[in-house]
């Protein structure tokens, strides 16, 4: 694995994407996602500029993170328990799957007991798979209110997964989807969200020109993952 070849190539292909949809590639944000990536290739990917991390579990953060450059920022993306929240709120500086009202008042709990506030993204399963998690869009639209009424969470836009296809351009709708929920979020609430966390390996680029401002980069960083050592 070359990493800095990889992330240079990665780099190229969102400037390019943000080239066509008319935006400055600043405005996107590489969270590099390191499921099964031990704290060696975190520490070389920090070394090559690289801000913001993305982990799925909680147990392989809590062992992970302490390894790790202290100056590098922590995201939760994969499917959080509530019983879990109590670590991802000390662990994470965001947590990106928040799925229902019930975790985000474990959350909110959680983070009022550690005297912080953590901030957060809605999921939504725009499509609605039954193998995936996330809220559906009316669901989300029906608890916008309350979910941030939370004094201890602050919403910050949305995030989605979209289902697998070798074709990108078949998960635009996708895309698109999810940013007209966050304007009619936007509207609701009466404030901007700033964040819309989608688009993978595989599909960033259309995720980009949809109006994506964080692609969630794996596999074209570090390769095929790992076996998990937690």
């Amino acid at each position: 694995m070359d990493l800095a070849e990889n992330l240079a190539k990665v780099k190229e292909r969102i400037d390019a994407a943000c080239s066509r949809a008319g935006r400055d590639p600043s405005s996107v944000t590489l969270l590099a996602v390191t499921k099964t990536q031990p704290p060696e290739v975190v520490t070389e990917a920090a070394r090559l500029g690289l801000t913001v991390f993305g982990e799925n579990k909680v147990q392989e953060a809590k062992h992970k993170i302490p390894q790790c450059p202290g100056k590098v920022t922590w995201h939760m993306i994969g499917h959080l328990q509530s019983n879990k929240a109590r670590d991802a709120v000390d662990l994470f500086s965001m947590i990106q799957s928040v799925d229902s009202f019930h975790l985000a008042e474990e959350i909110n709990k959680r983070a009022e007991q550690a005297a912080k506030t953590t901030p957060v993204l809605l999921e939504v399963n725009i499509v609605g798979e039954a193998s995936k998690f996330g809220y559906k869009p009316d669901a989300l639209l029906g608890d916008l209110e309350r979910l941030n009424s939370l004094p201890r969470i602050e919403v910050h836009g949305l995030m989605t997964i979209p289902p697998w296809t070798p074709i990108p351009e078949r998960v635009r709708p996708v895309f698109r989807g999810l940013r007209e929920l966050k304007e009619q979020c936007e509207q609701r609430l009466g404030a901007p969200l700033a964040q819309l966390s989608m688009g993978m390996s595989g599909d960033f680029e259309v995720a980009i020109e949809e109006g994506a401002t964080m692609v969630r980069i794996g596999t074209a960083l570090f390769g095929q993952r790992r076996k998990a050592e937690v």
